[in-house]
């Protein structure tokens, strides 16, 4: 161990690589066993297993960092260890504690520290915890038994050459249902949203924007990011809905945008009406931090952002430069946002 595996970190992609060791924990006669680093990368359930018949499954998606400083951090695993918390009881599923969780993460990037790319590479070590129904079940019901799985895959920097903006376009799809599960990460929303990203893919889109269920007046957001934009007298708006998943880079941003910038937030409905009226966009989340918007597609129409097409806004930028100066550790960090692993 302590040597670095030679990989080549700029080229890496966002794919799966499999690494050293992963953490497995099982969920039976009401109770969660130790859980064991294993370096076997199969899943082995029943052909009746709940996750395959009626996808019940969740997940969360963290990153290991390098610092400047040489040590190797994650960013604020609590809240995702919470958020997992709230999609398992949304979905039926035992709830695995949420220190153990956070422990279970740090015995995983552990083991598999080798794979954390270096400070000033770009790449960083994406981690995956996840859990499933793996008794068999036939009629519709929550599964017995369960697995809690976290495994990690090194990946790229996440914009190759650059920040570019992208251009998105105003689905004619829902994300979710009202009173559905879209404030959760479950499998499924993600499983409902491929049709609609392949779709737009082909006609040259980056992302949807999706737009609130019930009334399609109001701004959600998109596929797999939230959405924040800025106004141009510099506010924050950041969208609010019971139905947008609350994204831990947003909930960062909003508190840096308001404690170390200064800046006026709103956290907020937002007509799509008002969009036009922006400044900058962008769409936040833990691959990107954040993907510049320059240009929204709405049937016909063109909402062009004047922050434009060649880069960020400077006001997206400070807050991008801010939040990944924090993880890199060339940036004060607020209390209890930064969890050193060695």
């Amino acid at each position: 161990m302590g040597e670095k595996k030679n990989i080549d970190w700029s080229s890496l992609g966002f794919g799966y690589m499999k690494t050293d060791k992963r953490f497995v924990s099982n969920y039976k006669d009401g109770a969660w066993d130790e859980g064991v680093l294993t370096d076997d990368a199969e899943v082995r359930i029943s052909e009746c297993a709940g996750v395959l018949q009626y996808s019940q499954s969740c997940f969360e998606g963290l990153k290991a960092y390098t610092t400047q400083q040489g040590q190797i951090v994650c960013f604020r695993p609590d809240l995702n260890a919470e958020r997992m918390a709230d999609s398992c009881r949304r979905l039926e599923m035992p709830v695995y504690p949420v220190d153990k969780w956070v422990d279970a993460i740090v015995q995983v990037v552990r083991a598999n520290k080798d794979w954390v790319a270096p400070y000033g590479s770009g790449a960083t070590l994406y981690i995956r915890p996840y859990m499933f129904g793996s008794s068999p079940v036939i009629g519709v019901k929550p599964a017995d038994e369960y697995q809690f799985r976290v495994f990690t895959t090194p990946v790229g920097p996440y914009f190759k050459g650059g920040a570019k903006p992208i251009t998105i376009r105003v689905s004619d799809y829902d994300r979710a249902a009202p009173h559905g599960t879209g404030h959760i990460k479950a499998g499924l929303n993600y499983a409902m949203s491929l049709y609609q990203i392949v779709d737009a893919h082909n006609e040259g889109f980056n992302e949807n924007l999706y737009l609130d269920p019930a009334t399609r007046t109001k701004v959600e957001e998109t596929g797999g990011a939230n959405v924040i934009f800025v106004t141009k007298d510099n506010t924050l708006v950041v969208p609010k809905s019971p139905s947008i998943l609350p994204s831990i880079t947003r909930r960062s941003l909003v508190w840096i945008a308001a404690n170390i910038l200064g800046m006026k937030v709103e956290e907020r409905e937002v007509l799509f009406s008002e969009v036009k009226d922006f400044a900058e966009c962008g769409l936040c989340g833990t691959a990107a931090v954040i993907s510049p918007v320059g240009k929204i597609y709405d049937h016909g129409d063109e909402i062009c952002f004047p922050s434009g097409m060649e880069k960020m806004g400077p006001t997206t930028q400070k807050l991008y430069d801010t939040l990944t100066g924090i993880q890199m550790g060339r940036l004060e960090a607020p209390e209890g946002w930064i969890k050193v692993i060695e």
